[in-house]
């Protein structure tokens, strides 16, 4: 009975039935629906974003960029933690030290170029206890008002140190560049203080104020007539003259000294002018500029980081790998996050704008380089990060306004390429053929002073406070061969002059950097020099006669610009380069 009435009531409920399960499946199928075109949307909104790369390397940018930019090249920096007495010393066994002659780079400094965010970097030198010390005793020194050079002179009135703690400013000395010339100058005073007896009283001054029963030997009184400090008229330089001899003398020495002014970074005195030298110039110029032109790649890298950090990037030409790279040290030397910016350019414009090439703005830092351009076959690919992967057909002409940033492999490329081509250039005639006309007059005045020195004069220690140009000008003129084309800041290159205890002959040493390069200069290479023990650990020195560098200026100077004087050789010759 019960199963007769269940059976009826199904049949007459048949329609409700089919009605329920229709509901139900139409409703799983709009859902399944919703749910799979829900899925095609969103994949496609990924992957027609113009941005998608740009946001996937921004996130994983900004990610690296919050932790602080490992040192990419400590050379160049030259940290105060790397700088230490090498191979230095006024002591050699059997030999006099009679006189050095010191020429350095100034410090560390702000960029040469106007660059974006410069004043978020920090630039000070916080922690230093010489640093401190300096700072407390310029500042509150009677010898000195308000931190300035009070003596008579060109640089009368010149402050002693950077204008702001913290602060890069344009081309200006940093407190991390005063801290590196102290540390160089507790290296000289290490090396050459005692054995110049640059600490000894002179017995030619005498007291000008009564003594009293308190002050029986009265204050020591200094001659600084045994010291000659040259510096060009940049506050950096000057700055970095004083600094170093801060560290070197007893400051009532250091308070009598007398500073010249070099009116030329390249320290030519009376032999500047010379128009051959400005012909090699530009022809160095030009091969920089086509090396350049036939790496695309590498161009394009150098544009978009020159859009990036560079605040008056020139909007018709190619940026200057040379100023993209001065001003990434002011970010690289500071341990501070590698730069970003804003886009808001068409892909179209974007390509247009890093393919394009015209003339490079003029140098103002230092160029040198050399070898191989298989550095360059890991960096083909990093144009593709600043541009658009999808079809610009399909996706439009304008690009939203997004943020991209400088990567390490970026600052890479371009050290490698700066690197390359310095080293080649280095090593190019050009190169040495204008060294030999811009060093001419400096070397005829350091080897004046070697001759004074031997001559029994009482000029001992003579400064040259100069330039990346300055030394590199002096470096190719002599034929030395370096590692790294880029003279780093605060480097330092010495003379020093020695007299044979037995005789009288006269011969030097030159070192770069704390190392001994004698060997490695033309005039002493090729067993010119002698071989001579060097302190108790059994260490050797290379000494050069001063008679060999006196024959070179002399005799064979001008022999590779076919001239025998410096007159001949400046004359302009015809260019036919261009």
């Amino acid at each position: 009975m019960v199963l007769k009435e269940v059976a009826r009531f199904s049949l007459q409920h048949r329609t409700l039935y089919c009605y329920l399960i229709l509901s139900i499946w139409i409703f799983l199928l709009i859902a399944g629906m919703y749910k799979y075109i829900g899925s095609i949307e969103n994949s496609n909104s990924v992957l027609n974003s113009k941005n998608y790369l740009y946001k996937k390397q921004h996130l994983f940018l900004e990610q690296q960029n919050h932790e602080r930019t490992k040192k990419i090249d400590d050379s160049v920096c030259n940290h105060l933690h790397t700088i230490g007495i090498g191979e230095e010393g006024g002591v050699l066994d059997g030999w006099s030290l009679q006189g050095v002659l010191l020429l350095i780079r100034h410090g560390d400094r702000g960029p040469m170029t106007h660059v974006r965010g410069i004043d978020t970097i920090d630039c000070s030198h916080e922690g230093d206890t010489v640093l401190m010390k300096y700072n407390h005793y310029i500042t509150n020194s009677s010898s000195t008002t308000a931190g300035h050079w009070m003596k008579t002179g060109p640089f009368h009135s010149f402050p002693l140190l950077p204008s702001s703690p913290k602060a890069c400013l344009l081309g200006q000395l940093t407190q991390k560049g005063i801290g590196q010339l102290l540390r160089v100058g507790d290296v000289i005073r290490q090396a050459y203080a005692h054995s110049l007896s640059l600490y000894s009283r002179s017995p030619s001054q005498t007291r000008t104020t009564p003594f009293n029963s308190s002050d029986t030997n009265g204050p020591p009184v200094y001659n600084a007539d045994d010291i000659v400090i040259f510096s060009t008229r940049y506050r950096r330089t000057f700055q970095s003259a004083m600094a170093l001899m801060f560290s070197i003398l007893p400051p009532e020495k250091w308070q009598s000294l007398q500073i010249q002014e070099s009116h030329s970074l390249s320290f030519c005195f009376t032999d500047c002018a010379c128009p051959q030298a400005d012909n090699l110039k530009k022809q160095l110029d030009r091969d920089s500029k086509l090396s350049l032109g036939t790496h695309p790649a590498i161009g394009a890298i150098v544009q978009w980081m020159g859009a990036t950090i560079l605040q008056n990037q020139p909007t018709v030409g190619q940026s200057n790998p040379l100023e993209v790279r001065d001003a990434l040290l002011s970010h690289i030397c500071h341990d501070a996050p590698l730069p970003c910016r804003k886009i808001s350019l068409s892909i179209h414009e974007q390509r247009s704008h890093a393919s394009s090439s015209t003339q490079d703005p003029q140098d103002v830092i230092n160029i040198d380089q050399d070898d191989s351009g298989i550095i360059f076959a890991n960096h083909q690919s990093q144009l593709t990060n600043t541009e658009d992967p999808d079809d610009a057909d399909s996706i439009g002409e304008q690009e939203p306004e997004i943020e991209g940033c400088v990567e390490k492999s970026h600052v890479a490329a371009l050290m490698s390429y700066t690197q390359w081509t310095g080293l080649r250039e280095w090593k190019s005639i050009k190169m040495h053929q204008q060294g030999l006309l811009r060093a001419y007059g400096f070397l005829r005045n350091i080897v004046g002073y070697m001759l004074k020195m031997i001559s029994g004069d009482k000029v001992k220690f003579v400064l040259y406070s100069g330039h990346d140009k300055t030394l590199e000008f002096l470096m190719t003129a002599l034929g030395l061969s370096i590692e790294s084309p880029f003279i780093p800041y605060a480097s330092r290159m010495a003379f020093e002059v020695y007299k044979s205890d037995k005789d009288t002959q006269y011969y030097f040493r030159l070192l770069y950097n704390g190392k001994d390069v004698t060997n490695a200069i033309g005039v002493c290479e090729g067993g010119k020099s002698l071989n001579v023990p060097r302190g108790i650990r059994g260490d050797r020195a290379k000494l050069c006669p001063i008679e060999n560098i006196i024959r070179f200026l002399h005799d064979d100077y001008f022999l590779p610009l076919n001239a025998t004087n410096f007159k001949d050789a400046c004359t302009a010759q015809k260019d036919t380069y261009f």
